[in-house]
């Protein structure tokens, strides 16, 4: 009753470091795997160490054409692939040789669907409604299961919502913004602000290091650099891989955020913990250390029951690493999310959902 059988929809660096997390996971087996270039299914588990081998490494564009039906976020708006796994002869998963090539990886995945527990999307949403579209594609083929995303955007989450009536009515419980923030410290800020009656302020602050290097996120410093004054999610689309490393080398490799559009705000919201526009998202980045350039810190201000005013502090200890502190908490919803969808709880779930009721 508590195995897990899950796939993984994209295997960048998220995707990737998934499947190696998961081993540590009781009770979870990854059973199918896929990019835009091939898929893997085996219902007994995958071969994580022979995948992982074949889906090492990132080159930039290669200018293949993509269908426009299956275009992953990594896709530019002209149907040219920017970013692409490759390994040998052939691209990505499909080098694997529990693989097999493909031209409709989501389709593949959910041609399986009626023995897999739980899918996990892990593609940047360089497309706000990228990932709704594609829960509407997963439900319309009557899946019944979880769905678990790790998007950063506040505006998809009203997109999520819009679509909640049916994916309740299709048996799919969605958890969303469910990595590290959103999702982990969107969850510890539900658990801090506990202590309080009423929130005056929820502040994020956030540190990394990109130990496995820029050429490994490139997905992730994309969606970043959309946060920076003078780019949006469109712009940051259609960069170049050189225009990308133009803008991290002008940072000296260490860029600051302020004021990001970091779903934690709405999820917050919509958790009834604070208003959106209580919430404040920052952090800064370093694509060229291992070393967390500043501690990740979550600070919830608020007034408790007797009067008193306080702030609780959370914070994570520099030694965590954004792979385990996105993987980790991303692959533990989607077991929280099992856990509701097989007690017949459907519709969308944000992380602060899953934690005490405010």
């Amino acid at each position: 009753m508590d195995d897990i059988n899950f796939a993984v929809l994209g295997t960048g660096g998220i995707g990737r470091r998934a499947l190696d997390y998961s081993r540590t996971k009781e009770h979870l087996t990854p059973v199918a795997a896929c990019d835009r270039n091939g898929v893997a299914v085996d219902h007994d588990g995958l071969d994580v160490d022979e995948l992982l081998a074949a889906t090492e490494g990132n080159i930039a564009s290669d200018g293949g054409e993509v269908s426009t039906a299956n275009r992953t976020s990594s896709d530019t708006s002209d149907g040219s692939a920017v970013a692409v796994k490759q390994s040998g002869e052939q691209k990505g998963v499909a080098a694997s040789v529990q693989a097999e090539p493909t031209e409709n990886p989501i389709d593949d995945i959910i041609a399986e669907s009626d023995r897999i527990d739980a899918v996990l999307i892990a593609l940047p949403n360089l497309e706000h409604d990228f990932i709704p579209r594609v829960a509407d594609r997963i439900a319309a083929a009557d899946y019944e299961g979880v769905l678990v995303d790790v998007l950063k955007r506040s505006r998809v989450i009203g997109l999520l919502d819009e679509r909640a009536e049916a994916l309740e009515e299709s048996g799919i419980t969605f958890v969303c913004g469910a990595g590290a923030t959103p999702g982990f410290l969107t969850g510890a800020a539900a658990l801090a602000a506990q202590s309080f009656v009423e929130i005056d302020e929820v502040e994020i602050w956030w540190g990394v290091g990109l130990k496995s290097g820029y050429e490994d996120n490139r997905g992730t410093v994309r969606e970043d650099i959309a946060h920076l004054d003078g780019y949006d999610i469109e712009t940051a689309r259609d960069l170049t891989d050189e225009e990308i490393e133009a803008i991290v080398d002008e940072h000296g490799g260490v860029i600051e955020f302020h004021d990001m559009e970091h779903a934690d705000d709405v999820l917050l919201e919509r958790a009834g913990i604070c208003d959106a526009e209580d919430v404040t998202v920052g952090g800064i980045l370093d694509v060229r250390s291992d070393e967390k350039p500043t501690t990740t810190t979550v600070r919830v201000t608020g007034r408790t029951f007797d009067g008193e005013v306080g702030t609780n502090t959370f914070t994570l200890d520099d030694a965590t690493s954004m792979e385990a502190n996105v993987n980790g908490p991303a692959l533990g919803y989607l077991k929280a999310g099992v856990r509701r969808n097989r007690a017949g709880e459907y519709g969308v779930f944000g992380p602060a959902d899953l934690m005490p009721g405010f």
